[in-house]
This record gives C-alpha cells, sequence and structure tokens, in this order.
C-alpha cells in the first residue's frame, strides 16, 4: 500500500516511538487523503494517529524478536 512506510519489528532494536508515530501518521495520510487536514477534520486524524500508533505498538510487543 504505502512503500515509504519501513519495517519496524526489527532484528537489533525495537521500533521508537517516533517511528511508530511517523508509521501510522504516514498510513493515516495515506488512507485520508490528505497530507494536512482541515481544521473540521483535524481532530479525528489525530485520534487515528493515535490508535493506530497504540495498535501497533500492542503488536510489536505481542510478536517475537525477530532474527
Amino acid at each position: 500500500m504505502c512503500r515509504s512506510i519501513k519495517p519496524l519489528r526489527l532484528p537489533d532494536r525495537p521500533a521508537t516511538e517516533t517511528e511508530v508515530y511517523e508509521a501510522a501518521l504516514q498510513y493515516v495520510r495515506k488512507v485520508s487523503g490528505y497530507r494536512k487536514p482541515s481544521r473540521a477534520n483535524q481532530a479525528a486524524f489525530d485520534a487515528a494517529v493515535m490508535e493506530i500508533a497504540q495498535a501497533t505498538r500492542k503488536m510489536l510487543e505481542a510478536l517475537p524478536a525477530s532474527k
């Protein structure tokens, strides 16, 4: 879907909060079609980024370490 989102399950270190947030932001931008949403859509956009970042962290914590 989006080639600029890089893998976050790394063999040598866990993903940083910044990396998780940036991946979530890129995903929401791609899906919504907004690079910068209007003020009317900003709250929904930000909430989606935070929910996706949280789900990503939860998933990464649940997966075994990559080798």
